[in-house]
């Protein structure tokens, strides 16, 4: 794998991409001989590992939509990975199609017998029926990958056309494309999610779904500049300092996911209203207290204490290892979201792992050729000078 230092374009591609597919191909292939063993478990697993990786790809639109709209300058040497990362929607828009096939199997608001005995489902029925869902998961894949096209497509053309129009047009979008994007995620994840318990709500659902994925494509970008950086990519143009600003964020969003979490629980808790409380009664008994914890000190204590020094920030193994974890705990996050609702006690199933590794190498696999297709920086940006000699105050 080698990259020419004048135009910064790959002339050899390598083989991560490459082996990313036959890695997804493979476990993908392992985890449809489990959908004859277990339908019900496989769609389970499916959208635990789906909604895993498409987080990455929303955590990527938000961070373009919000470089734009404040035009930092520090992070542009690092905007093509994200930007790699957010054009993934036509893959994910292909990836959600068996989710569609296993709605029964998920959505116990699908079965008709079901909804018109209970009714808090029949009063939800106008929202919450296949046809409506169908139409609006549509709607919300469209808005994506409009954005993530265009806004790709114009920094694309900067490398060609450096004028500071493009700048100002990529900020001009972005503040609709913001709007769109906080309502159209904040509505996929009270369908695709909190719908899988459709007499249970929370009005900053969508909030916690959103720190996360901030937080999984932070982490994701760390992992791959580190690793790019050990291949001798990238070595003096992504430095120590971008490495720092990046725990910064990590650091301010994991106090943000910390947040919202702890106040959900609050609210709740504090109320004690039983149709709620039993959400977290469920994560609670027969096991799952184990994840809870788990979150709570994997998820947030861990981390925090250790972004909390300014050393652990610039020293690169030790943030590698940090990304590592959180990314980690990210999918311990989403598996205590969706499988409570199926399972009484804590159990896990060999088609999770396996799930997450066939969706992860197709989603690596297309990343890998987003990067390495076009110069790994934009190199028509006109502050990628300053960018480059960035420096922590």
């Amino acid at each position: 794998m080698n990259i020419d230092s004048s135009t910064y374009t790959f002339t050899q591609k390598g083989t991560t991409g490459r082996n990313a597919l036959i890695v997804g191909v493979i476990f993908l292939i392992v985890s449809a001989a489990g959908y004859f063993m277990n339908s019900a478990e496989f769609f389970q697993s499916y959208l635990i590992a789906y909604i895993f990786w498409l987080t990455f790809a929303l955590g990527g639109l938000f961070y373009t939509l919000v470089n734009n709209l404040f035009g930092s300058e520090w992070n542009i040497v690092m905007r093509r990975l994200n930007e790699a990362a957010m054009y993934s929607f036509p893959l994910l828009a292909i990836l959600f199609i068996p989710i569609l096939f296993g709605m029964h199997d998920l959505y116990h608001w699908t079965h008709h017998e079901v909804v018109a005995e209970d009714p808090v489902l029949s009063a939800k029925a106008g929202y919450l029926n296949i046809t409506f869902f169908i139409i609006r998961a549509v709607i919300y894949f469209s808005i994506w990958f409009l954005l993530s096209r265009i806004l790709y497509k114009m920094s694309l053309k900067q490398d060609k056309e450096p004028h500071d129009d493009i700048i100002l047009n990529m900020r001009r979008f972005s503040a609709p494309g913001m709007i769109l994007f906080a309502l159209s995620m904040t509505f996929a994840s009270f369908d695709w999610l909190m719908s899988l318990d459709p007499h249970w709500f929370s009005t900053i659902y969508g909030l916690y779904i959103f720190a996360g994925s901030f937080l999984a494509i932070l982490s994701f970008i760390v992992l791959v500049s580190i690793n790019l950086r050990d291949k001798g990519i990238l070595t003096s143009e992504i430095t120590v300092e971008h490495y720092h600003d990046l725990g910064k964020l990590l650091f301010a969003f994991l106090i943000f996911w910390g947040y919202m979490g702890f106040s959900q629980y609050f609210l709740i808790w504090y109320a004690n209203i039983p149709e709620e409380t039993v959400y977290y009664l469920e994560r609670w008994e027969h096991g799952w207290n184990v994840i809870t914890m788990l979150l709570v000190v994997g998820h947030f204590t861990l981390p925090f204490l250790l972004l909390l020094i300014r050393a652990s920030k610039r020293r690169l193994s030790l943030m590698k290892s940090i990304a590592i974890w959180i990314i980690l705990m990210h999918a311990f996050d989403i598996f205590w979201l969706v499988k409570p609702n199926f399972s009484e006690g804590l159990t896990f199933s060999w088609m999770e792992a396996t799930l997450i590794l066939g969706i992860g190498g197709l989603f690596v696999w297309n990343f890998w050729n987003n990067i390495t297709s076009h110069p790994v920086l934009p190199v028509g940006e006109r502050r990628l000078k300053a960018s480059l000699n960035f420096k922590n105050n």
